[in-house]
């Protein structure tokens, strides 16, 4: 008989035949980055501040309570297992990025830390670690490496290794989406054009694997057929829903550079 599938965050025991999902200090987490982030947008409410963007902290709360959702949600069967992934892999972090924590942090700061901040924030060695394709390989390549190999077996065993799993999949979504439609300008940030080839390439990558766990092909999951299709419906249908909704912040926070404008020399030709 396969061994139960229950993983859930923070405390659970990881052997037994009965696995109980409480909350652990993980809940903290959201709890107190939603706080920072209340108290530094209200002190931008003061009069000698320029004020911050109501829509910005809407969509931190929302990612707040969606990461939240992921620590609670009810891991039983794979399917919820899935929720959890998609949760704190897709979702949350599209809601935590497009708060713009970074811009509201330096301007809670003073003006020389900003300035060092934002310098050392735009140094060239960090250029390939905030390339769409690197979180890319994170996160889908992150899921390939955890579905396709003994990985998900292990991590029934540990509960300490999945939690390490769970926080890989939360940071790396975190920077795929910030290198695809964070809001914060960035001089060595991808063309457009770029990002939006590499977030196709993740919505294939999705996909793919998505089918794969449908049909039972490859994958090293301890599941039935029924529940490898319902974690499998979950994985493409919620990731496309994440994805279109990754593009969509991606034309909404698109700013355009001004177009270099060519101009003509007029030559004189005397006699």
């Amino acid at each position: 008989m396969s061994p139960p599938l229950v993983v859930g965050p923070a405390l659970v025991s990881a052997h037994g035949t009965e696995h109980g999902t409480t909350v652990g200090p993980a809940l903290l987490v959201p709890l107190l980055a939603g706080w920072l982030y209340l108290a530094a947008a209200l002190r931008q409410r003061a009069p000698d501040r320029p004020g911050w963007s109501h829509w910005r902290t809407a969509a931190f709360a929302a990612g707040c309570a969606l990461l939240a959702t992921g620590l609670l949600v009810p891991t039983d069967d794979f399917a919820g297992h899935m929720w959890q992934h998609l949760l704190l892999g897709m979702l949350a972090p599209l809601g935590l990025v497009l708060g713009a924590p970074g811009v509201l942090t330096l301007r809670c700061l003073d003006r020389r830390t900003g300035r060092t901040a934002l310098r050392r924030l735009s140094h060239p060695a960090l250029r390939p670690l905030t390339h769409p394709v690197t979180g890319l390989l994170l996160t889908a390549g992150g899921l390939w490496l955890l579905y396709l190999t003994p990985l998900y077996r292990a991590t029934l065993d540990s509960a300490a290794l999945h939690d390490l799993v769970n926080l890989h999949f939360l940071l790396s979504g975190l920077l795929f989406t910030w290198s695809i439609a964070g809001p914060e300008p960035y001089p060595h940030r991808a063309r457009v054009p770029v990002r939006l080839v590499v977030l196709g390439a993740a919505v294939v990558a999705h996909a793919s694997l998505a089918q794969l766990m449908y049909a039972g092909l490859l994958v090293d999951v301890p599941a039935t057929a029924e529940q490898l299709r319902a974690g499998a419906t979950v994985m493409y249908y919620g990731g496309d829903l994440a994805e279109i909704l990754l593009a969509l912040a991606l034309l909404t926070t698109w700013r355009p550079g001004p177009r270099r404008r060519t101009v003509g020399t007029a030559v004189t030709v005397g006699s």
